[in-house]
C-alpha cells in the first residue's frame, strides 16, 4: 500500500513531522513517502494521503490548502487524514486541539478520516520580521515524537483493518487513536 504524506511548511518543522510519519509508516510495512505539495503531480498513484500544514495565525499553510483544492476530486476517493503543527507551547501535548475552522472545512470537502494538532517548532534565530519577533519569547521545539508516532500508528491500524476498496468504507473511523 502506497501512502503520501505531504505538507505545507514555512520553517521546516512540519516537513520534519511528515518525514517522521513516513519513517513510522515504512516501519509498519507501508510504502510511504513525504513530499512537498509542488512535487506531487498525481494523487491517484497513492492508496492513502496524509496532508499536514503549519499553522500561522490560525491559518493552515497556503501550500497545504492549495494541494487540497487542486486534488479535491482524487482525495475524495481515498482515505485522507490531516494534521496541523504550530502551537508554540506544550498545549498540543496536554489536550486535544481541534482543527481550525479553515481546516475543518477542507476536511469536510474531502471526507477526511481524522485530524490531529501537534506542537510546533520555532528556532531562536528564525528569519522574517514576525517569526523573529515571536522567537524572542516563544523559541523552542514542542513537537512530541512519541505522540506523532502513536497517531500515525493509529492511522496504519485503520488502513489495515479497513482493507480495500477505500471509497465509502464504513470501517474507517473519523479519528485515529492518539
Amino acid at each position: 500500500m502506497r501512502i503520501l504524506i505531504t505538507y505545507g511548511s514555512k520553517l521546516g518543522g512540519t516537513r520534519e513531522i511528515a518525514g517522521l510519519m513516513a519513517r513510522v509508516l515504512r516501519d509498519e510495512g507501508f510504502d510511504a513517502e513525504a513530499a512537498p505539495p509542488e512535487a506531487v503531480d498525481d494523487v491517484r498513484v497513492y492508496d492513502a494521503v496524509i496532508v499536514g500544514g503549519g499553522l500561522y495565525a490560525n491559518h493552515w499553510h497556503h501550500r497545504a490548502r492549495r494541494f487540497v483544492h487542486h486534488h479535491l476530486h482524487e482525495l475524495r476517493g481515498r482515505p485522507v487524514w490531516f494534521f496541523s503543527s504550530g502551537p508554540l507551547d506544550d498545549s498540543a501535548s496536554q489536550e486535544r486541539i481541534p482543527p481550525t475552522a479553515q481546516v475543518r472545512a477542507l476536511m469536510e470537502q474531502v471526507g477526511a478520516r481524522g485530524h490531529e494538532t501537534f506542537g510546533g517548532r520555532l528556532e531562536s534565530d528564525a528569519r522574517g520580521f514576525i517569526a523573529h519577533a515571536m522567537a524572542r519569547e516563544h523559541a523552542g521545539d514542542w513537537r512530541d515524537p512519541g505522540r506523532i508516532t502513536r497517531w500515525v500508528r493509529g492511522v496504519a491500524l485503520e488502513l489495515r483493518e479497513a482493507g480495500r476498496p477505500w471509497a465509502g468504507s464504513a470501517a474507517l473511523h473519523q479519528e485515529a487513536p492518539r
